[in-house]
């Protein structure tokens, strides 16, 4: 990427830029949200505002994530004049062989760094050319806010955390480098490539330690629990299938074909897959479904009094979808935690007593 000005107010700019954005701004974040009453474990707020606050947030850190963008075009494209060839550099590593030079093999500065300690051993590592460590360092730490800023600002990347921050910093480090060659701002050079996916893999790892951390009182527990259940599920029937399992349909009994009808495909919009009549009764059974979701539906036409019965369903936008229910006329309850994730939750009853949940994903 070859950062335009390779001088210590960039080294500092860059590093303050760092710290702001990954430490500095996530922890003023939860105070003010702590403050506002908005839960930023998805869970119940207790300010009535919740709603219009969080989109009000939302736009905050898009604007700070745009003015990052902003920060970085102009120390890539804006801060030099164009050159007049166009320039590649293709040989890896060769920035870091040639500016530092070791007179021990790495074995022995363990053993020395162990035996003598870190001083003497850091006194057989000789920096020679300065300028292409700081070019380096900038093109590692210019993307860390690149991996850090996606999955906290954008929902997308954090269902994606593990992997999608690291791909981004990658492509549109492959986009800036190409533009650079194109517009001669800049010279495509595979070791910024390389440099800036480092920087990405660096900011997604902290964001899942630092933001996660934050707004996961029970990050620990959450941890270690997984970690246990990994040791103890990894030889077990369906540990082979982790990836490809799913729970795709729910089965509930209903008494009135015509109520059912009406509640689920009518008012909510479910699309009938599939019905069947068995012979020997008078009873009908329903496969409907939406998207990968399926609901079956034994509906026996006779009046007799059913079992309470539950079905929970997850959606990413639960107040747009209760503004739609209580606009369809369906009676839906408050805002409540949900015991197993603390997330927030709907419920609504169907025919027969049904009951609904709804939990936010």
């Amino acid at each position: 990427m070859g950062v335009g000005v390779g001088s210590l107010n960039t080294n500092v700019f860059v590093t303050l830029l760092v710290a702001v954005m990954v430490f500095i701004m996530p922890l003023v974040d939860w105070l003010v949200c702590r403050h506002l009453g908005l839960n930023l474990q998805e869970g119940v707020s207790t300010n009535p505002k919740a709603d219009d606050l969080m989109r009000l947030r939302q736009g905050v850190l898009l604007i700070i994530f745009g003015v990052y963008l902003a920060a970085v075009s102009y120390l890539v494209f804006f801060s030099r004049d164009a050159y007049v060839d166009y320039l590649v550099h293709t040989v890896i590593n060769d920035d870091v062989f040639t500016s530092v030079d070791i007179d021990l093999g790495i074995l022995e500065l363990f053993v020395l760094a162990f035996k003598e300690g870190v001083p003497a051993a850091l006194s057989h590592i000789h920096f020679m050319q300065p300028f292409q460590i700081s070019e380096i360092y900038l093109n590692v730490m210019l993307f860390v806010p690149m991996g850090y800023l996606l999955p906290y600002v954008l929902e997308w990347f954090r269902d994606r955390v593990q992997i999608a921050p690291v791909v981004a910093s990658f492509i549109g480090s492959f986009i800036i480098e190409n533009v650079q060659l194109v517009t001669k701002r800049g010279y495509y050079d595979v070791n910024d490539l390389i440099n800036n996916t480092l920087g990405g893999f660096i900011g997604q790892t902290l964001f899942i330690l630092v933001a996660y951390v934050l707004t996961h009182p029970r990050w620990r527990h959450d941890i270690v629990s997984t970690a246990r259940w990994y040791l103890y599920a990894r030889g077990r029937t369906l540990y082979p299938f982790l990836t490809n399992i799913a729970l795709p349909r729910a089965t509930i009994l209903a008494t009135d074909e015509e109520a059912v009808w009406d509640f689920y495909v009518t008012k909510l919009g479910l699309r009938l897959r599939k019905q069947t009549v068995p012979l020997d009764s008078a009873g009908t059974s329903f496969l409907l479904g939406m998207g990968k979701s399926g609901l079956v539906i034994h509906c026996s036409n006779e009046q007799r009094e059913l079992p309470k019965q539950y079905v929970t369903i997850s959606v990413k936008r639960l107040p747009a979808l209760k503004r739609r229910l209580e606009e369809d006329g369906i009676k839906v309850s408050d805002y409540e935690s949900d015991v197993f994730t603390d997330h927030r939750s709907i419920w609504f009853e169907g025919p027969d007593g049904v009951r609904i949940t709804v939990v936010e994903d």
